[in-house]
């Protein structure tokens, strides 16, 4: 591929070079680095000029520092005279804050699109947002990959039988309702309140049948575990057989890790939007490339063929 690059900001290397060794390049060459005055520091090793540069990013804690650098790439890059150039966020930073719904609070997702834009991004590629509207915030394309796919094909290959899809609430029962149609199977819906702003959810009851079934609980994304325990918790004293879970982003924050590990869950499936920390990694805890799928996305847009039917293709 010609006049491509690929960049990694600190803690995306790893995403960076999976999808370089998809796309059969080298990925750029770029020094990151801090002052001791705790400024930035960020400079592209190699010529970008009439080029199309690619910058990935992950959103692993802390997320400020994560932006920052993110944002001082993409001027290193304008200023370097990239002829586009394209933001890889796999997981989008405050995408959780995507509406006013209480008075006196900022929509945080809205900014962040701002921002990216402001900083000279001609393109962001992002996936499975918490909001959809979110891809609207842009006045430049977005394109908004899925784990969706990923995710099926994993739970299709293990050939387990009768299955039940959970929605953890009312929110994601159509998400629900979409697993349920691949697999063939009915859909249980669990009565789920949260309080305020905090991340404690609670469950009350479940509608549909669970008992002696495995029930499999697709969410976007796993931060505390709070909503997850919850939901396994009702499942377990419903009688469901065995408890599977799956996200696009693992970001595994707080008890996370330690609430899963002492639940009846039988495995967790996630993504790598977000890296998982080697400590993360029990045995309970199942962690697939999505990187691929990135890449081929990165391949289509720079050979100007559409996105629609990547996911039909074998990856």
């Amino acid at each position: 591929m010609e006049k491509i690059k690929v960049f990694a900001c600190p803690t995306a290397e790893e995403f960076t070079k999976e999808i370089c060794d998809y796309l059969e390049i080298e990925p750029g060459k770029i020094n990151s680095m801090k002052f001791k005055n705790d400024n930035n520091f960020v400079q592209l090793l190699e010529t970008v000029r009439a080029t199309d540069v690619y910058i990935v990013q992950t959103c692993q804690p802390p997320i400020n520092e994560r932006i920052m650098e993110l944002l001082i790439t993409i001027d290193a890059a304008k200023r370097a005279s990239a002829k586009t150039i394209t933001v890889v966020l796999p997981y989008f930073p405050y995408s959780r804050s995507d509406k006013k719904d209480q008075p006196r609070v900022p929509i945080t997702a809205k900014l962040m699109a701002e921002i990216i834009e402001a900083a000279g991004a001609t393109r962001v590629i992002t996936c499975d947002l918490h909001n959809a509207a979110i891809q609207g915030y842009f006045d430049i394309n977005c394109d908004r990959l899925t784990g969706e796919y990923i995710l099926e094909n994993y739970f299709l290959e293990k050939d387990i039988e009768d299955m039940v899809i959970i929605a953890t609430d009312a929110g994601s029962a159509k998400k629900a309702y979409k697993y349920s149609k691949f697999f063939n199977c009915p859909i249980a819906l669990v009565d789920k309140r949260r309080d305020a702003n905090n991340d404690k959810a609670i469950s009350t009851t479940i509608i549909g049948d669970v008992k002696d079934k495995n029930a499999i609980i697709f969410d976007d994304e796993i931060s505390t575990g709070g909503t997850l325990m919850e939901t396994v918790n009702i499942l377990a004293k419903s009688g469901a057989k065995n408890i599977y879970a799956a996200a696009t982003h693992g970001i595994l924050v707080g008890e996370a890790i330690e609430r899963i590990e002492k639940s009846p869950i039988k495995e967790l499936v996630v993504t790598n939007t977000v890296p998982v920390s080697e400590e993360k990694r029990i045995d309970k805890l199942t962690v697939l490339s999505i990187a691929p799928t990135f890449a081929e996305a990165i391949k289509r847009i720079h050979e100007e063929r559409p996105l629609g039917d990547i996911f039909r293709t074998k990856i």
